[in-house]
């Protein structure tokens, strides 16, 4: 087996132990994978090359292994992948004075049994009591709570 093999075996070996740990924790699947090829890696180098290839073949994949997992496990080095942002946004809050009982407005998409409407001009999560309402229905809001508004179709 030449060295480019060996080398291989332990590269993508070190990779399965290494997503093991920060990307697929629990399965253990991966990991025992990714060990299994790292010791055939290394018994290969033994058989095909000796003991003293053997032996600098294991001293250099523990050292491969201890500075891949040091840099892995770093919190700086995963700064350039993770996401920064924050979500600032709120749940559909109504204001009392906006939208009270008996506002009326008019759907905009279909409500199965939530979905959105105009109400007082402003556009609102809404909900129906269970009945589909097609879009661009007529709508008479029953009630409203903190953050919901319950509306039924208007009878004309």
């Amino acid at each position: 087996m030449s060295w480019l093999v060996i080398a291989m075996l332990i590269v993508v070996g070190l990779l399965f132990l290494v997503l093991e740990i920060l990307v697929i924790p629990g399965t253990a699947v991966v990991g025992i994978f990714g060990f299994g090829l790292m010791g055939v890696g290394i018994w290969q180098a033994y058989a095909t090359y000796g003991a003293i290839a053997g032996h600098y073949t294991l001293g250099g994949t523990l050292l491969l292994t201890i500075i891949s997992l040091y840099f892995s496990l770093k919190s700086k080095t995963w700064d350039k992948i993770t996401l920064h942002d924050s979500v600032n946004s709120k749940v559909n809050v109504i204001e009392e004075e906006k939208v009270k009982p008996g506002d009326t407005g008019k759907t905009v998409s279909r409500l199965t049994p939530m979905g959105k409407a105009i109400i007082n001009g402003d556009y609102y999560e809404v909900r129906s009591s269970g009945e589909f309402i097609d879009p661009g229905t007529k709508i008479l809001v029953t009630k409203v709570s903190y953050n919901k508004i319950d509306v039924k179709p208007q009878n004309e």
